[in-house]
Parts: structure tokens; C-alpha cells; sequence
């Protein structure tokens, strides 16, 4: 590890963070990341493996690492596996993570799995409401639970938004349907100043316009072809738009030519942000 962060200093405000251990020369050290970071998970591999013990590396926002990076990730996952050492990784992104993988080693669509995390099923949600808020001695009435199941779309952290505010409004045990409908409003709105505003302040005019696009076609998933005919222009054109969107994240291909957004209701935050009015005039 010395030998491998020779060079890695963590400043935070004053404080300066570094590893200050004898380096053993000649071991991931060479300045190669692929070759250096190998030889590192696999020392680790080989530590775990005497202590009887394992190591797992979890890395959220997978598919934001550059191609040259994963690719070393990938090659030294690759080497600790055959050499059937007790280490791997656990990643989590957006679906177009499969390709990335595939880009940056070919065989990497055989060395990982890719089980699908999609939205909660309908028993799934009304657990996730239910039971934390059982814990605390307050009920949902099913009505409640259906209306904030309808409303996040079975999204895991609007679940927590809409329930949050029900919580909020409710004067008293069980949670209703009324109380959800009233506090709808004010999810809604936290979740267009944080979640869906921190992705919207990313973009440029031209990729606000292409997802505005989008957004008056409804939910999607959508056609290339039907988006650029609503921009009435040529659909070779949103090429570069189409790739920036997919690499920050704002819209992933489920299948070839199909474009749809990576989280639920963005489309409505989109229609609100610019209304058609404005957008139609530019």
C-alpha cells in the first residue's frame, strides 16, 4: 500500500492525509496503475487469504470511474480470481455499466455478474413503508400506502420522501390517504430542490432542451427518431447530446435506439421547470 500511494496526499481545510510506511521497492510501485493496483489487491488477497478472512471493495456510481481506471479495477480483479484469492468487489450503476465494463476489458462480461436492481415490487414497497413506521407505534391505513406507492413509482428513496412528508402532515395514527394527497405537494417540492435540481443545474441549454424533449413525450422510454422529431431536426444531430446525457448519468438505451430517463418522475420535473410556453418560443 506504501509503495502503491506514494504519491496519494488527502487534503481536507489544513489537515493532509498520506501513508508515512517504509516502501518495499519493486511492488505496485512502477507508476503502471494496472500493474501497481494488481500486485496491490493481490498482496491484499494473499493477507486475507492467511488470515482466514476476505476483503470485498464496495463502490457506488461505478459507471462515473474513467475507462483506463476500470479497466485496471477489472485486470486486478481478474488476476486475484485466478489465483482464487478471497477478495472481490461489489459495484453499483446505471445500466449502461454492462458496456462500460465490456469497453474497458472484453472479458469482464464473464468475470462479473449483473443482477438487476430495479423499482420495489408492491409488497417490497409497502414493507419499506409500514414497517419503520410500525416500529414507532403508527399505522398506514392501506389507502395511504397504495397513494404513496402510486405516487414514488416504486423508487426506494421516494418511498422515504413521500413518506417522510405523510408522516409530517398526519395529526395522528393511522396514516391516510387524505394525509399522503396533502403532503404530495410538499415532497414533490423537496425532491425538485434537491434530488431532481442538483441533476438539472448539470446541464447545458442544448441538453436541457433535448430532455425537454423527452419529457413531452411522457415517462418513455422513447425513440431517438420521436425525440429528435419533436426538436424538428435531423436525429443524427443529438448524437453527441445523447452520449453527454448518458455519461452524466441523465438517461441510459434499455434497448438499441430506445433512450429513457435513469430515475422516475423526471420527466413531470422537466415539464415543470420549463414550462411549454417558454420552451416552445425558443
Amino acid at each position: 500500500m506504501a509503495g502503491f500511494a506514494k504519491s496519494l496526499k488527502v487534503k481536507f481545510k489544513d489537515i493532509e492525509v498520506g501513508l508515512d510506511y517504509e516502501v518495499e521497492p519493486g511492488l505496485a510501485d512502477n507508476g503502471d496503475l494496472e500493474v501497481d493496483l494488481t500486485s496491490l489487491l493481490e498482496q491484499v488477497g494473499l493477507a486475507a487469504q492467511k488470515a482466514g478472512s476476505a476483503v470485498v471493495l464496495f463502490i457506488d456510481e461505478l459507471q462515473y470511474i474513467e475507462s483506463s481506471q476500470f479497466a485496471a479495477l477489472i485486470s486486478a480483479l481478474h488476476r486475484c480470481a485466478q489465483r482464487k484469492l478471497p477478495l472481490t468487489v461489489v459495484g453499483a450503476g446505471l445500466p449502461q455499466l454492462r458496456g462500460l465494463a465490456g469497453e474497458a476489458k472484453s472479458y469482464a462480461e464473464r468475470l462479473f455478474d449483473y443482477p438487476t436492481v430495479g423499482p420495489l415490487s408492491a409488497a417490497e414497497a409497502e414493507l419499506a413503508i409500514v414497517k419503520p413506521a410500525r416500529h414507532q407505534n403508527v399505522e398506514f391505513t392501506k389507502e395511504g400506502v397504495d397513494e404513496i406507492i402510486s405516487a414514488a413509482r416504486g423508487y426506494p428513496y421516494f418511498l422515504q420522501e413521500w413518506g417522510k412528508h405523510a408522516w409530517d402532515v398526519a395529526e395522528k395514527s393511522p396514516i391516510g390517504g387524505d394525509d399522503v394527497r396533502a403532503a404530495s405537494s410538499e415532497a414533490i417540492a423537496a425532491l425538485d430542490e434537491s434530488f431532481f435540481r442538483v441533476r438539472f443545474d448539470r446541464l447545458t441549454p442544448t441538453e436541457k432542451r433535448y430532455l425537454r424533449a423527452m419529457a413531452e413525450l411522457g415517462p418513455g422510454p422513447h425513440r431517438s427518431g420521436d425525440i429528435a422529431q419533436v426538436l424538428d431536426k435531423a436525429v443524427n444531430l443529438f448524437g453527441p447530446v445523447r452520449k453527454a446525457l448518458i455519461t452524466k448519468g441523465m438517461i441510459w438505451s434499455p434497448s438499441h435506439g430506445d433512450t429513457a430517463f435513469t430515475v422516475p418522475l423526471f420527466d413531470e420535473f422537466m415539464r415543470r421547470m420549463i414550462p411549454e410556453a417558454e420552451w416552445k418560443s425558443t
